[in-house]
């Protein structure tokens, strides 16, 4: 049998993108020497997107649709293209055109080779700000330091999957997702492929500086117990230096008298212990959050309307969200 790529694009009201978008991927599938397809997530648009989405997949067999009932973020779209994507390659691609879709055909030769996942890692960011550059590089390499196992620098979700991958990948239905570690934790043969990343087509980065610290947030914990340990770490560290502050003074008393004690002195240790204290909780609670919203077991997403292209190859079962085990198969049709 023919092997078959599918295209996930998710898509949050990108309807002053898509059509350039859809223009230059449809140019690349065109030109490739194996049967595509593209699976369009719509994570809940309100911008007019949905409607020009339906209306490329009632013009091209090849395009797919699934929307989503809402909203869910990112990580749950790229989640549910991988539950519905039936190739035996899959390429996740964004739709802002920051991430070029001429270079899928180098992903597929390396695929060829035999990786299992092949990612496209940033050698320049353009169209970004200096501070956006720089805190997203001191981001990755913390992460690097952190993570219990190696995440790659400088790389999105711009990459190519096998079908292996995708259905380990399947398997994993945390709550709390952070794509870039789980692409690295299922491990198989990876491989690195350097591009220049683009300015945005045009619009603006649904990506604010809050949203980007809630995910940087979701990584180290997902992926990393150093914060847990730097707490205790910490609160060892004030309680010597506490217990020999103590002692000090315990010693002046002795040899020199109890002479009236400063306020301010005395205001600084206790802001000091207050904080460290309050920081550990801090770090403490967000695994906590973390762990109660896993114990829910929510689904991850829910499906409004999926309209497959009538040239995909079909696929009867996805997993199971809301299973314990996170891999059980149920069937697709009636979605």
């Amino acid at each position: 049998m023919t092997a078959q790529l599918s295209v996930i694009v998710p898509v949050y009201n990108e309807s002053e993108t898509l059509p350039q978008f859809h223009s230059r991927v449809m140019a690349v599938l065109d030109a490739l020497n194996m049967p595509a397809d593209l699976l369009y997530v719509d994570d809940g648009s309100d911008d007019g997107s949905s409607d020009w989405l339906d209306a490329q997949q009632v013009a091209d067999a090849r395009v797919a649709v699934l929307r989503l009932s809402r909203n869910f973020g990112k990580e749950a779209a790229m989640s549910a293209g991988f539950d519905y994507a039936s190739g035996d390659a899959v390429v996740v691609i964004d739709a802002d055109l920051q991430d070029p879709p001429e270079l899928i055909p180098t992903l597929i030769e390396h695929w060829r080779a035999g990786f299992d996942v092949v990612y496209a890692t940033r050698e320049s960011r353009q169209g970004e700000s200096w501070f956006k550059r720089q805190s997203a590089a001191l981001f990755y390499r913390l992460m690097d330091r952190l993570s219990d196992v190696p995440i790659p620098r400088d790389t999105g979700d711009f990459r190519l999957l096998s079908r292996r991958a995708v259905d380990a990948l399947a398997k994993l239905r945390e709550q709390h997702r952070y794509m870039k570690g789980l692409y690295a934790w299922i491990g198989y043969p990876q491989k690195a492929v350097p591009y220049a990343r683009e300015a945005r087509a045009s619009g603006r980065s649904k990506w604010s500086y809050w949203r980007l610290w809630n995910l940087a947030l979701e990584g180290i914990t997902s992926f990393s117990a150093a914060p847990l340990k730097l707490a205790t770490w910490l609160g060892l560290f004030t309680s010597v230096i506490a217990f020999a502050y103590g002692l000090f003074f315990l010693l002046r008393t002795l040899f020199f008298g109890n002479p009236v004690p400063g306020y301010p002195s005395l205001m600084v240790v206790i802001l000091f212990l207050g904080g460290v204290q309050l920081v550990c909780l801090g770090i403490i609670g967000e695994y906590l959050a973390r762990t109660y919203n896993e114990s829910k077991a929510r689904q991850l997403y829910f499906v409004m309307d999926y309209r497959p292209g009538g040239k995909m190859r079909p696929r009867q079962a996805v997993p199971e969200q809301g299973s314990a085990d996170g891999g059980s198969l149920h069937n697709v049709s009636g979605q």
